[in-house]
């Protein structure tokens, strides 16, 4: 039987995106002008500071919830990027005014069922 994961192997992954997208985002937010390249940054660091964020919170919902073989490093990552690929399409459809409750749901819905 193989054992689960520890989150040692996730912690400097976590850290590094933790601090370069919350930072990165600071940075494009508060000391850049609104050009095509900060708005690309904006999404590249949403998109680490998302990710970072939601890896701890997904590694332990697989602890809490484990099934009956250990899950992989590399799927709790991927559903972790998930999360952060989900926030970014939610933040480029709310510069058109596309995002409405049943946007945010069907593709919530959408991502759940792949």
């Amino acid at each position: 039987m193989q054992t689960p994961p520890t989150f040692r192997t996730f912690l400097t992954a976590t850290l590094a995106l933790i601090l370069i997208g919350w930072s990165g985002l600071f940075i494009v937010l508060y000391l850049s002008l609104p050009f095509v390249w900060s708005r690309w940054s904006f999404f590249v660091f949403a998109l680490m500071a998302l990710t970072g964020t939601a890896l701890p919170i997904v590694y332990y919902l697989h602890q809490r919830f484990p099934s009956e073989s250990p899950v992989e490093s590399n799927v709790i990552v991927r559903q972790a990027l998930w999360v952060g690929v989900y926030g970014v399409t939610l933040a480029w459809l709310q510069l058109g005014r596309l995002v409405t409750l049943y946007v945010i749901l069907g593709l919530a819905g959408g991502l759940i069922a792949a």
